[in-house]
C-alpha cells in the first residue's frame, strides 16, 4: 500500500516518517473488517464558531458515537498524534477535486507542517470519517485534534485571520 501521508515543510514535500506512515497503517488496518456504516443516518452539523453560536448538547451525540469503539479510538488516536490533518481525495501533491485542491494550497501557503490521508483508497475509512465527523463531504481538515470544517471553512478562516491564529495556538500548545 502507498503512504498518503505527507508531511508538509513549507519546502517542497517530503514522505511521510515511518512513524506517521504506521500510524495510517494502523488506522486502516483497523477499518478494515468493519461493517459498512455508508447506510447509516448521518446529522450536517455546521461549526458552531463559525455561526457564532454553540450546537445543542442533545442533538449530538458526539464525533462516531455510531461507530464501534475500536474504529472510534483509532481515529481519535491519529487525529491527536497530528497536530494538523487533512483527509482529502486523492494526495498532497495529486489532489483529485477542486476542493481538496483549494485545502493543501491554503494549507502550503500557511508553511504549518501537516499530514494528508487520502479517503479514495478505502472505502470504510470514507465512510467512517463521515460518521466520526459527522460531516457529509471532504476534504475534511482536523486541527489540534478538533474537527476544524471542509473547504468553505477554510475559506473564510484563511480570509478572516483566523485559521493562522487556530494553527499558531496549536503549534505552539
Amino acid at each position: 500500500m502507498q503512504s498518503a501521508a505527507i508531511v508538509g515543510t513549507g519546502a517542497p514535500c517530503v514522505a511521510a516518517t515511518s512513524q506517521q506512515h504506521l500510524c495510517r497503517s494502523k488506522l486502516v488496518t483497523q477499518l478494515r473488517g468493519r461493517p459498512s456504516v455508508a447506510g447509516q443516518r448521518r446529522t450536517l452539523l455546521l461549526r458552531p464558531q463559525a455561526l457564532g453560536q454553540a450546537p445543542d448538547p442533545a442533538a449530538v451525540a458526539g464525533p462516531g458515537a455510531g461507530l464501534s469503539p475500536e474504529l472510534r479510538l483509532a481515529i481519535e488516536q491519529f487525529i491527536t498524534e497530528n497536530k494538523v490533518v487533512a483527509f482529502i481525495k486523492g494526495t498532497k501533491q495529486f489532489p483529485q477535486c477542486g476542493f481538496s485542491n483549494t485545502v493543501v494550497q491554503i494549507l502550503n501557503s500557511t508553511g504549518v507542517p501537516y499530514v494528508t490521508v487520502n479517503v479514495l483508497e478505502d472505502d470504510l475509512l470514507r465512510g467512517g470519517m463521515k460518521e466520526f465527523s459527522q460531516w457529509p463531504t471532504f476534504p475534511q481538515v482536523y486541527i489540534g485534534a478538533e474537527f476544524f470544517g471542509g473547504a468553505d471553512i477554510m475559506i473564510a478562516s484563511y480570509t478572516s485571520g483566523e485559521l493562522s491564529e487556530t494553527l499558531e495556538a496549536t503549534m505552539n500548545a
